[in-house]
């Protein structure tokens, strides 16, 4: 059985990122604006939540974002610091479950629920190895 009980609510894990040109809409192709993209708040929720727990899991496992549910609700601009914050709230069996904040210096810039479910790593690449090959 995998023992999860290291990873318990209240954990908080941060990750931030100056925003640069290479991470606006434009460059990624998510948008028109030269504003820090959706799909780049996203990786910094995941990394965040990684933080909180990533360290934690047993040998051999990792977690994989599996939901996202989050709004972006404020643009930041090139030359703007942006820090994701992620909560654990509850872990269901091998499934955490987050509550994330984005921000800039500014204000609120994003935020809502992320999920992720522990694997084994040879298990899951052994998944993928079959799938590669058609199996």
């Amino acid at each position: 059985m995998l023992d999860l009980t290291r990873i318990t609510p209240g954990l908080t894990g941060q990750a931030d990122l100056m925003v640069t040109p290479d991470k606006t809409a434009p460059f990624v192709g998510s948008g028109r604006i030269a504003v820090l993209a959706t799909p780049v708040m996203i990786n910094l929720i995941e990394a965040a939540a990684l933080k909180a727990v990533e360290h934690l899991l047993p040998s051999g496992h990792q977690s994989l974002g599996t939901h996202l549910d989050v709004k972006h609700i404020a643009a930041t601009p090139v030359g703007l610091r942006v820090v994701a914050t992620a909560e654990v709230t509850r872990v269901e069996g091998r499934t955490i479950h987050f509550r994330v904040e984005v921000r800039d210096r500014r204000e609120a810039i994003g935020g809502g629920t992320h999920q992720r479910v522990v694997v084994s790593v040879a298990r899951f690449d052994e998944r993928v190895q079959r799938k590669l090959r058609g199996d």
